[in-house]
């Protein structure tokens, strides 16, 4: 019954905070595919300094997310601002570490013919390389974004909205339909998000690569 009453009293509420935590974590994972996608396509043709950043970058991700929240507050202040910038931390290394991987696997032969045709470092990054990997490059956004919206129930120690107000509000309450209103949209929003993840990558996947995986 408390959770029947808690959403006739705070239905709209609950709207505004499921669209807060959602384009926080959005925002974050867009600024994570921008970095980490070109760093992860660049990294291939260094291949002696990428075991480096991409270990650096793991390393940062084992830091408490609280701590790095903490550690921006005094630089960002409090609100959303600091809360991206922590999530998308958090965002980079799956993606980085899938668009080196994915790149750096493709077929070297397909990449030579490339260059036979005449093709420039970009066409052959664009044309080939990029379209092939893209599965993985997928994979590894999807598994970042479904992170980061749980993740950014954190969000709420910074003053930054989102549903992690309801769940840390329900926590010091003691109040459980607090917690299962702020816990059960933030579970619904990374199963669409990663469907909805799930459709775009289907969209970007040349067909012959989708056909191949069906076949195998």
């Amino acid at each position: 019954m408390r959770l029947v009453d808690f959403l006739s009293n705070n239905g709209s509420e609950l709207l505004v905070k499921t669209w807060e935590h959602f384009y926080i974590s959005l925002f974050a994972i867009l600024l994570g595919i921008i970095v980490a996608v070109p760093l992860g396509i660049a990294l291939t043709r260094i291949p002696r300094v990428a075991g480096f950043v991409i270990g650096v970058v793991g390393v940062v991700q084992t830091f408490p997310s609280l701590a790095i929240l903490a550690f921006f507050i005094p630089i960002l202040g409090v609100g959303q601002i600091p809360a991206v910038t922590a999530l998308f931390f958090y965002s980079v290394l799956p993606i980085l570490r899938n668009t080196y991987t994915g790149v750096k696997d493709v077929d070297k032969d397909l990449i030579e013919a490339g260059r036979g045709m005449g093709m420039s470092s970009w066409e052959r990054i664009k044309g080939i390389e990029v379209p092939l990997a893209t599965p993985i490059i997928m994979a590894g956004i999807r598994v970042s974004t479904v992170y980061l919206i749980g993740w950014a129930t954190l969000a709420s120690f910074t003053g930054a909205g989102g549903l992690g107000d309801y769940i840390f509000l329900g926590l010091n309450l003691y109040r459980p339909d607090y917690i299962i209103a702020g816990a059960i949209p933030v579970t619904i929003l990374a199963f669409l998000t990663d469907l909805l993840l799930g459709r775009i990558e289907h969209k970007l996947v040349p067909k012959g690569i989708q056909q191949s995986e069906k076949a195998a």
